[in-house]
């Protein structure tokens, strides 16, 4: 594989079988913390590492924001009116009581993207409708729904539906096999990924340190965007104390990293040009980019992403194409691994590299 960047656009390459997690690190004989870390402090070269050692990149008063929603199993197997089976994937809530779903072909054991060319009604196993009302925005695939499932959606998915599977990992893992360690409000679709190499050891080493762990919250919606889609509304809460929190270590000039590009959107939504950060709740729509870049964060962690995608737009917020290039050449050298259940990348920007 080769990457290449330009300065306005995302960088550019292919993520070929060798590089995807096809299975969780504890089936590769790893714990969850024994999954690789590349941290990329300011224009230094990348550093190549073990996520054990993401604390000593952090120094006593940082902040490391996380993600606290819990996975849901988003994923149900249904019909469509002509009886074609189909899987149905819940993408979260949107205002006014609708859902944003999906609905995918089955092909050779996992599911594809299928476009859907009119409104339907769309049968959900356990007796659940679905009715796609209207495309979502200019999204090929994404309908805005109304969900006709007899009791609450969480309840309805505890019995009836199962984690949301792409093709790179082949079998099906239990729920618990999605939760991060911070995994505490259900509503996310797809698991809050960048947080899943924590442990609770870790999580203790870090207080130790005196290193604060602040929590938000983002319901994560589908991340099988199509190359080029923006990312759509996703429901956040930042509370008055964790905004309190981050604004107290901003101006004290302490890092704060955000664990995950969910975390970072949440912020985005409430924090202003200054970089001040305020409480809010809501839906957010907002785009993270060079241009947009979230004033109150100095780092984010995060996984390995796909061109074309919106997550390497926010990661331009944090770090040059230089950057970025040379981490993932560097990656795709030591063959680091892309996805969920892949390696990890500490991006700090040089206003944090001490």
């Amino acid at each position: 594989m080769t990457v290449s960047a330009a300065l306005d656009s995302p960088l550019a390459f292919v993520v070929d079988d060798a590089h995807e997690a096809h299975e969780p690190p504890e089936a590769r004989g790893l714990s969850r913390d024994g999954v690789r870390l590349m941290v990329s402090a300011g224009e230094a070269e990348p550093i190549d590492g073990t996520f054990a050692e993401f604390g000593q990149h952090l120094v006593a008063g940082d902040v490391l924001v996380v993600n606290a929603s819990a996975t849901i199993a988003a994923a149900f197997s249904a019909r469509l009116p002509d009886g074609t089976d189909v899987a149905l994937h819940y993408s979260g809530s949107l205002p006014g009581g609708l859902a944003l779903v999906e609905v995918r072909s089955i092909v050779d054991q996992t599911t594809v993207p299928r476009v859907v060319d009119e409104p339907v009604a769309v049968s959900i196993d356990g007796g659940g409708v679905a009715h796609l009302l209207a495309p979502f925005a200019d999204s090929r695939r994404l309908w805005v729904a109304s969900l006709d499932l007899g009791v609450d959606l969480l309840a309805y998915a505890a019995r009836h539906g199962r984690p949301i599977r792409y093709r790179h990992v082949r079998r099906e893992w239990p729920l618990e096999t999605y939760q991060t360690v911070f995994a505490s409000e259900p509503g996310s679709a797809e698991m809050p990924s960048a947080s899943r190499p924590f442990s609770h050891r870790m999580v203790t080493d870090l207080v130790n340190r005196g290193i604060v762990v602040v929590p938000v919250v983002l319901h994560a919606g589908v991340s099988s965007l199509e190359g080029g889609e923006r990312p759509y509304p996703e429901r956040y809460r930042v509370s008055p104390a964790s905004a309190q929190i981050i604004n107290d270590a901003v101006g004290r000039v302490r890092q704060v990293v955000a664990a995950g590009t969910t975390v970072v959107r949440a912020l985005a939504a409430v924090t202003d040009e200054a970089g001040t950060v305020h409480a809010g709740a809501g839906w957010t729509e907002a785009v993270v980019t060079r241009d947009a870049p979230v004033r109150s964060l100095s780092g984010v962690l995060t996984g390995w992403h796909e061109p074309d995608s919106s997550h390497l737009l926010l990661l331009e917020s944090m770090a040059s194409d230089a950057v970025l290039t040379r981490a993932y050449e560097r990656a795709i050298e030591l063959g680091y691994l892309w996805h969920e259940f892949g390696d990890a990348h500490l991006i700090l920007t040089d206003r944090s590299h001490r």
